[in-house]
């Protein structure tokens, strides 16, 4: 790709995620526009464009001469299960047709979910598992995976697990939501810094991951006691069996295959390098 002649879309760049990997595209040179509500301005150096993923002329002119599509919004911790199949199925399929419409030959690339794996995994989630997720996010998340693949266009599915870093404060929100769902303190799950999220999205954009779904993760599942550790909240300790060891823990194998090495291989790394 020569980032100096392409031109990138990118939904939800005002969230967790999208508002510090827009920056390091940008950076890394190139020419992003950040498809935003009302009275929201994008990061420094990329584009802003007003609009939704209902507001089908805004995405018809987001989707106008784009090489490729960066898909992040998303409506994720809501009790409105509505809402989230709306936004997160029906909104994604309007971006799809959008593109289909008026920019075939786009790259479309989509963040989706390690919770897409069922708790009773016998194994950390690959790719190639059946997915039959119980919870409204990860189930409006494979269905839009499934819109997407079927869509003709060039795609490719990243699946993340927890995205930390870069003082996003997503760590010290874990607390609550562990002791909320009652997880076992030996239960790990899979990580990855934001620094080397933008590393995969660089690669899918490199059209490394073209047609693929791809589960991206560090070098290091961590338990949820040690993670709470580190942000310094205490867990009750337990010797009582772990029943679902593998859940949330996503295997990477794919990834490392196609070339992805994380630069932070671990939330310690992390934690020494002051990058939590």
């Amino acid at each position: 790709m020569d980032r100096k002649t392409e031109k990138i879309l990118v939904t939800g760049a005002t969230g967790l995620v999208g508002s510090r990997l827009l920056p390091r595209l940008v950076e890394a040179g190139y020419d992003c526009t950040a498809l935003v509500r009302g009275g929201k301005s994008a990061p420094e150096g990329s584009k802003t464009l007003e609009g939704d993923l209902f507001d089908i002329p805004s995405l018809i002119k987001a989707v106008d001469g784009k090489t490729a599509i960066i898909h992040l919004a998303a409506v994720f911790r809501s009790e409105d299960t509505n809402l989230i199949l709306k936004s997160n199925l029906e909104g994604t399929r309007n971006l799809i047709d959008a593109a289909k419409s008026h920019s075939p030959g786009v790259r479309f690339i989509m963040a989706s979910t390690s919770h897409v794996y069922s708790p009773d995994t016998p194994n950390p989630g690959t790719e190639e598992d059946i997915v039959a997720p119980e919870h409204a996010y990860p189930a409006s998340k494979v269905a839009a995976e499934n819109v997407l693949r079927e869509s003709g266009l060039n795609w490719s599915v990243l699946r993340f697990p927890f995205v930390y870093g870069d003082g996003d404060g997503h760590l010290q929100m874990l607390p609550k939501h562990v002791k909320a769902a009652g997880w076992h303190p030996a239960m790990k799950i899979s990580t990855i810094h934001h620094r080397d999220l933008a590393l995969a999205v660089k690669m899918a954009l490199e059209g490394l991951m073209d047609r693929r779904i791809v589960n991206i993760s560090d070098d290091g599942p961590t338990s949820l006691y040690q993670l709470l550790q580190l942000v310094g909240e205490k867990m009750d300790p337990s010797a009582d069996p772990l029943e679902n060891p593998w859940y949330l823990h996503s295997d990477a194998s794919l990834a490392r295959s196609l070339g992805f090495i994380p630069s932070i291989g671990t939330v310690y790394q992390a934690a020494r390098e002051n990058l939590l």
